[in-house]
């Protein structure tokens, strides 16, 4: 076979038939691009889908913003806290209010990676090797509790989550758009777990803690949820068709210069930090700023302000840096240490002006666009 020959499953699946698979098909599926949506549609097919996870995710409307916000953004996100407040929850939830396929992936010790990926089987009838795909074949994938793999199956995402392709006995098979991993995790120091390489949690876009529901939150969530399920309830809000113009919406929104210079002073600081042995890496900057841009179209926007970054900053990078030894001892964390270089980087007055020149020409209340900084 020729090692660079790329082809989609629907393809490998045809010819194992024997069939001839028009070069239409796999352009409908992976070629074409769908056109932006209007900003009325985009706000009710958002407000949708965070609408039907709040109904059944109680008290954690910016965790369900934050996971909308990295689908659009086309990342992937990692679930990381401790058992039973509702990480595998929120990632179902997710992914039932689209109508697009979804698999699950239950990771344990003895999980290999074609198990994940796919695998190539004899044929004894045809004499010839099959692919099966595997699991990671869905628009969006569910990885429960991810670091209970060994480092040898969490490593067959690694291509997925990139390049959203996956490559068995010399060929490539491509992932159908939109493809978002939602991985969930447990503490790395719990009992049988293996931590997550850095260059695994580098691929996740942004990484929540869920953290446990205040009170009142609580007891809606024991009065509401005893006799059936709350996913029971939970049906599409919106079509894959749907989310692929909202991402292609929100790769159409502007981002000043000033911006981002303003985004790689945040990367340049975490890496001359004192505090850090790892700063964050060009990819993480990349995404941090396909996040801002989610961010701003979810809030009403078309271009991204210097708020959009400095508040998705600390989800996107934290996750992605490592703490020096001394620093660690002190009692800091990869969090303070991004709201401390947050703090430090001013706004550039160029960077705060760009929004109400913007705002202006697009007929917006400047004093709405930026928050006071005083």
């Amino acid at each position: 076979m020729d090692p660079q020959r790329h082809i989609t499953v629907d393809e490998a699946l045809a010819e194992r038939q024997g069939l001839a698979v028009a070069a239409a098909t796999a352009g409908h599926v992976n070629g074409h691009r769908p056109a932006a949506m209007r900003a009325e549609a985009f706000h009710a097919a958002s407000e949708r889908i965070l609408t039907a996870i709040n109904t059944v995710i109680d008290g954690k409307a910016d965790a369900a913003k934050l996971a909308l916000t990295v689908l659009l953004a086309q990342g992937h996100l990692l679930l990381e806290d401790v058992p039973g407040v509702g990480k595998t929850l929120l990632a179902k939830t997710l992914a039932r209010t689209i109508d697009c396929s979804v698999s699950r992936i239950q990771f344990t010790p003895d999980l290999l990676p074609s198990d994940v990926t796919g695998v190539s089987i004899y044929n004894q009838a045809s004499r010839l090797f099959e692919f099966r795909p595997g699991a990671v074949f869905a628009n969006i994938v569910i990885g429960d509790e991810i670091n209970r793999a060994s480092a040898k199956t969490q490593s067959a995402l690694l291509e997925c989550m990139e390049e959203h392709q996956v490559t068995v006995d010399g060929d490539s098979y491509h992932l159908d758009e939109p493809f978002m991993v939602v991985a969930t995790q447990n503490p790395i120091e719990m009992e049988g777990t293996y931590p997550l390489p850095e260059a695994q949690r580098d691929r996740f876009m942004a990484r929540i803690s869920m953290g446990y529901p205040d009170k009142d939150s609580e007891i809606e969530m024991l009065e509401t949820h005893q006799a059936t399920s709350p996913l029971a309830n939970v049906s599409a809000v919106v079509t894959a068709a749907d989310v692929a113009a909202m991402i292609t919406t929100v790769q159409q929104v502007y981002v000043s210069q000033a911006v981002k210079e303003y985004t790689v002073a945040i990367g340049r600081a975490t890496r001359e930090s004192a505090l850090l042995r790892l700063g964050a890496s060009p990819r993480s900057l990349l995404q941090l700023l396909r996040a801002a841009k989610a961010t701003a179209a979810l809030e009403g926007r078309d271009f991204v302000l210097p708020d959009d970054v400095m508040g998705i900053a600390e989800s996107v990078l934290a996750h992605r840096i490592i703490l020096d030894r001394k620093a660690a001892s002190t009692g800091e964390s990869p969090q303070s240490v991004i709201r401390g270089i947050l703090a430090r980087i001013p706004v550039e007055q160029n960077v705060a002006l760009s929004a109400p020149r913007l705002a202006g020409q697009r007929g917006l209340d400047p004093g709405q666009t930026l928050r006071n900084r005083s």
